[in-house]
């Protein structure tokens, strides 16, 4: 049986989408980090790393969302390209430029256009920048096709879909006006019922909404070393 570690931000997301998609049973296991229950022990234990997701199954232990992608993947035989050097080589390609680029240049614009003290000027420029600059890759890539790699839908939607959910509050509201075909192709999956499945999951738990000063002390630990 998996065991699969969730919380509602996008990486977690994009794993419940395959397993939405793939039929998969798995019981599912709340993580609120607002709260800081990443960095309990018995989590810890599955991904050092201290981030959400995280997956059991059975005695193997895997974290890392696109990690999670492909461990599925490769163990059902499902939401892979065609078995052929190009397509394999293009799906490693955009799934990394998902796992290196896309999330950790939106998580920081995020970060630091939204909570970030001042001075923060040079940051958002930066992250702002790059952030627009990755996703525009991606929009330049699909205005010439439906899905990300060959012509069938794999993992690697799923992968961008977790994160194009968030682009307006990544680049803000009037975001999508420079993206089309990352809109077409989020609202494509989007409308897919294993999506709707996945996007639902969040109601079915508590979790903490408030960033206040505790959940600032779990998910910015950093600030401690300048005393705020």
């Amino acid at each position: 049986m998996l065991t699969f570690y969730y919380h509602p931000s996008p990486n977690p997301v994009k794993v419940a989408l395959f397993l939405e998609e793939a039929g998969l049973p798995y019981a599912l296991v709340p993580v609120d980090t607002r709260r800081g229950e990443q960095f309990a022990p018995e989590f810890l234990k599955i991904n050092p790393n201290g981030k959400t997701p995280a997956m059991t199954d059975g005695e193997i232990a895997i974290f890392d969302s696109n990690a999670i992608l492909l461990y599925l993947a490769e163990k059902t035989g499902q939401f892979l390209p065609e078995n052929r050097p190009a397509l394999r080589a293009e799906m490693y390609s955009w799934l990394m430029f998902v796992a290196t680029g896309i999330g950790p240049y939106s998580g920081q614009c995020v970060h630091f256009r939204l909570f970030a003290p001042e001075p923060k000027e040079y940051a958002v420029n930066r992250y702002t920048f790059e952030a627009a600059r990755h996703w525009g890759i991606l929009e330049t890539h699909l205005a010439t096709r439906r899905y990300m790699v060959g012509d069938s839908y794999t993992l690697v939607d799923m992968a961008v879909w977790g994160w194009a959910r968030m682009i307006p509050r990544i680049l803000g509201e009037h975001a999508w006006t420079n993206y089309p075909n990352l809109r077409r192709h989020l609202d494509e999956i989007a409308a897919r019922p294993a999506a709707v499945r996945a996007e639902a999951l969040k109601e079915r738990y508590a979790f903490k909404m408030d960033v206040d000063a505790d959940a600032r002390r779990h998910l910015f630990p950093q600030n401690a070393r300048l005393g705020i």
